[in-house]
């Protein structure tokens, strides 16, 4: 059986209600297992996938994680089909994705920003933020375009986490 995962992508901005889909199957119609972690407290499920032939149909379910105590700013979305013999995790899909709870108090949803020549991330942060020491919301929400906190190029486009 296979499990291919559409949403979320790899270093998504997501929040307390997080939407996952794809397209899994390989059997008449077989159950699935998610899990979304981050190596302290972990929100688990499952569901059904198939076309009722044998082949694969589309998924798509809404998993609340409000109740977990994520300590980090970074999670896990699994989604793996498990052995009846022995319990094992197969096909697991693992896609890390940003949590935005963490890093802004609130949070709802996002803004793009595109980075022009000579702005910083201390600017950037000052004008959407109030204060340029909340830079770092900037960098925990952008893993893949800000790997250097001190390097930012004109053309970025940097996600800027909102809050209520």
């Amino acid at each position: 059986m296979t499990i291919y995962l559409q949403q979320p992508r790899a270093y998504d901005l997501v929040g307390n209600v997080i939407q996952v889909a794809g397209v899994a199957g390989g059997a008449f119609e077989a159950a699935f297992n998610y899990r979304i972690h981050e190596g302290h407290d972990e929100v688990t499920g499952s569901f059904m996938a198939g076309d009722g032939t044998g082949g694969h149909g589309q998924f798509q379910i809404t998993v609340d994680v409000t109740g977990a105590a994520f300590t980090l700013d970074r999670l896990f979305v699994d989604v793996f089909h498990e052995s009846p013999k022995d319990g094992a995790e197969l096909g697991k899909v693992v896609v890390p994705v940003v949590w935005g709870p963490k890093i802004v108090p609130g949070y709802q949803s996002y803004l793009e920003h595109i980075v022009v020549a000579g702005e910083t991330l201390w600017g950037i942060a000052a004008k959407y933020y109030g204060s340029g020491n909340l830079y770092h919301r900037l960098v925990a929400a952008n893993p893949t375009t800000i790997p250097n906190p001190n390097v930012i190029h004109p053309g970025d486009l940097i996600r800027v986490p909102q809050g209520t």
